[in-house]
């Protein structure tokens, strides 16, 4: 829903490391960093809601993420499909995969190429040594 127009990653890079460094899942801050919707939006409504950056619910975020999808029980917490909900949900435990970010249909594309091109290599080998050690963990019960 992003705009022609979006923001430079060249003018919010060092903020948008800060964000994306951080153990909580980065989606709401990705979208306050985008353009907000675009003039011309597929919605229909009777206000202009051009330059809105606000959470619309459509819970993409937390379908994609892989820390509910291991642990289902979580989402009995609350029934939002929001990414506030996602934040309350998962917290500190977010395994910074930016899966969130990347199906968010309000974040800049800029931003999700931006981290598909500098962060997704690393966030996949900092994922792989989480499941060995988990794995390592296992095996250590069972034995």
């Amino acid at each position: 829903m992003p705009g022609l127009h979006q923001v430079d990653i060249k003018r919010i890079e060092r903020i948008l490391n800060i964000v994306l460094d951080e153990t909580k899942p980065p989606v709401a801050r990705c979208r306050l960093l985008s353009s907000g919707f675009a003039p011309y939006h597929t919605f229909q409504l009777t206000e202009d809601i051009a330059g809105f950056k606000g959470c619309i619910g459509c819970g993409n975020c937390i379908d994609a993420c892989p820390v509910l999808a291991r642990e289902p029980r979580r989402r009995d917490k609350t029934p939002q499909r929001t990414s506030f909900a996602l934040e309350a949900l998962v917290a500190e435990d977010c395994d910074r995969c930016s899966n969130c970010v990347i199906v968010c249909p309000q974040v800049d594309t800029t931003i999700k190429h931006y981290i598909v091109n500098t962060r997704m290599v690393e966030g996949m080998a900092r994922l792989l040594k989480k499941v060995d050690s988990d794995e390592e963990v296992l095996l250590a019960f069972t034995i």
